[in-house]
C-alpha cells in the first residue's frame, strides 16, 4: 500500500507494526495500534498588538487488544522501542479483567482497504510566523475600520498538520495526513449596554482556498454592526430560516440520530425509521469521505475498512445507519466504513464530510413569501433530546417582514421536534463547504419561538 503523507518517515509504520506484534506475543488474540502525529502553529493579535504566538508538536500512541471476547485500550506518548513491550503487556492484563463484549473484534479481512485514493489534503508550504501575524493583523484592521465597531475580541491565524498511522494484527498498515489553516476575528459594535459581538472565519486544507484576511475582517465588522439595536419578539409560531452558519447543526443532529451506537441501544428517535420518508421528496444528505480537500476526508476508516460516499438521505428517505464493525455486528448488519478512532479507546461510528445538497431557490427567494418570521444567525445552548427528538435552543438573528430582513432580534428561544423539523426543511442553493458538516440556508415552517 502507498501512503498519502508522511510526518516522521516510515519508522512510524514500523512502530505500530512492532506494537501489534508485542501484543500478540503478550497473549492477545487480536490487536490494532494507532499513532497520531500533529504540528500546530498560531498567532493572535488584539487592538493592534501581537498577543501570542505558539507552536506545538506531538505524537501519541494507542493500542487496543482483544483476548477472547474481552478488550482493553491503552495510550502513551512514549514511542520508543523500549516502551512497546510493557505497554502491550499492560493492555493484555487489562483485557483479561474486562467484561466480555460479544461484539468486539477487528473488521473482517475482506473489508480492509487495499488502495488509498489521493485526496489532496496536504498543502506543502508551511507559513512562517511573520505571515501568520500579518494575516491576523490584516483581519483585525479591516474589522476595526467598519464604522460602529468599538472594540476587538482579537484576531488569529493558524496552520496545522496532522497524520494517522494504523496497523492491525490482520496485516493492515495505512497512513494518511493533512494540513489545515484558518483566519478568524471577533469584534464588538456599539457602546455601554447596547454592545453586540460577532465574528467571521475562514478555514481550508490549502492556503489558496482561504478567503482573504481583509474580507473576513470586513465581514466580522459588518455583522457586528448589523446586530445593534436588537429587539425582543412576542411568542408565536412562524417560519424559521437557518443561516448556513447554524444550519449545519441540523444536519449534525441527523448524524447523531442515525449513529449505530444509539440505534443498537434503542435510544434514538429515528430507531424505527429505516427506509422511511423523513425529509421532503428530492432532499439528499451525503457523507463523502473521499471529497478532495475535505476536512473529514480519509482514505480508510478508523478500523482500516475501505470507505465510500453514502447518500444517507436519498429523495427524502433514510437509507443507512452510520456503522462501525461492533455496532454492525450488534445489529446483524455490515459495517458502512464509518468507524472513527481516537487514541484512548475503541472505535465508534462517526460521519466524515457530511452535507445537505443544495436546493433550487436562492436564500432571498426562500424568504420572499414570509410575512413574519425569524432568520437565525446564532444558536445558544444544546437543548436537543436524542431519544425523543425534542429541540429547544436559544437564538438570535433578524426578523423577517414581508419577505425581507427587517431588524435584529435577540433573547429568543426556538423550539420544535426534530422529526417534524426534518419533514418541513427546504434548502436554498447557497451550499458552501467550510468544515466537516455543511448545509445551505434552510427554511422550516411552523416552528414555535418564545420571546417576551
Amino acid at each position: 500500500m502507498t501512503s498519502q503523507s508522511e510526518l516522521s518517515g516510515s519508522s512510524i509504520e514500523d512502530v505500530v507494526a512492532a506494537l501489534v506484534k508485542e501484543a500478540i506475543k503478550a497473549g492477545a488474540d487480536a490487536a490494532d495500534a494507532l499513532v497520531a502525529e500533529g504540528i500546530s502553529h498560531a498567532a493572535s493579535f488584539r487592538l493592534g498588538k501581537l498577543e501570542d504566538i505558539e507552536r506545538s508538536e506531538g505524537q501519541d500512541l494507542g493500542l487496543r487488544v482483544m483476548v477472547g471476547q474481552r478488550q482493553a485500550a491503552v495510550s502513551s506518548s512514549d514511542l520508543s522501542r523500549d516502551g512497546l513491550q510493557p505497554l502491550a503487556e499492560r493492555a493484555v492484563a487489562m483485557a483479561k479483567l474486562a467484561p466480555e463484549d460479544p461484539w468486539c473484534g477487528l473488521a473482517p479481512d475482506d473489508r480492509l482497504a487495499k488502495d488509498f485514493p489521493e485526496l489532496d489534503l496536504i498543502d506543502p508550504v508551511e507559513p512562517g510566523s511573520d505571515h501568520l501575524i500579518d494575516l491576523a493583523r490584516t483581519a483585525e484592521e479591516a474589522a476595526l475600520a467598519i464604522e460602529g465597531v468599538t472594540n476587538s475580541g482579537g484576531a488569529g491565524a493558524s496552520w496545522g498538520r496532522s497524520g494517522i498511522v494504523l496497523a492491525t494484527s490482520a496485516g493492515f498498515v495505512g497512513r494518511y495526513g493533512g494540513t489545515s489553516q484558518g483566519i478568524s476575528v471577533s469584534v464588538v459594535a456599539g457602546k455601554g449596554s447596547a454592545m453586540e459581538r460577532d465574528y467571521d472565519f475562514t478555514q481550508a486544507r490549502h492556503a489558496e482556498d482561504l478567503e482573504s484576511a481583509a474580507k473576513i475582517g470586513q465581514s466580522a465588522g459588518e455583522r457586528a454592526v448589523k446586530r445593534l439595536n436588537a429587539r425582543k419578539m412576542a411568542s408565536q409560531s412562524v417560519p424559521v430560516v437557518y443561516d448556513p452558519r447554524v444550519s449545519s447543526g441540523l444536519v449534525g443532529h441527523l448524524a447523531g440520530a442515525i449513529s449505530g451506537s444509539g440505534i443498537a441501544r434503542g435510544s434514538s428517535f429515528l430507531k424505527d425509521q429505516m427506509g422511511e420518508q423523513i425529509f421532503k421528496a428530492g432532499l439528499c444528505i451525503v457523507d463523502d469521505p473521499h471529497r478532495r480537500r475535505g476536512f473529514g476526508s480519509k482514505p480508510f476508516d478508523g478500523e482500516g475498512v475501505a470507505n465510500k460516499r453514502h447518500n444517507l438521505i436519498e429523495d427524502g428517505r433514510l437509507t443507512t445507519w452510520l456503522l462501525d464493525t461492533a455496532t454492525a455486528r450488534q445489529l446483524g448488519l455490515e459495517t458502512t466504513g464509518h468507524a472513527s478512532r481516537g487514541i484512548g479507546g475503541p472505535p465508534s461510528p462517526g460521519a466524515t464530510n457530511l452535507y445537505m445538497e443544495p436546493g433550487d431557490l436562492s436564500a432571498d427567494e426562500l424568504i420572499a413569501d414570509i410575512k413574519s418570521g425569524l432568520y437565525i444567525t446564532q444558536l445558544i445552548g444544546s437543548g436537543v433530546n436524542g431519544i425523543t427528538g425534542d429541540y429547544s435552543r436559544g437564538a438570535s438573528g433578524f426578523w423577517i417582514e414581508n419577505g425581507e430582513i427587517a431588524f435584529a432580534v435577540n433573547e429568543i428561544t426556538v423550539a420544535g421536534n426534530l422529526k417534524s423539523m426534518f419533514a418541513e426543511m427546504t434548502p436554498a442553493n447557497d451550499l458552501e463547504f467550510k468544515g466537516r458538516v455543511n448545509a445551505p440556508t434552510i427554511r422550516i415552517d411552523g416552528m414555535t419561538i418564545a420571546g417576551t
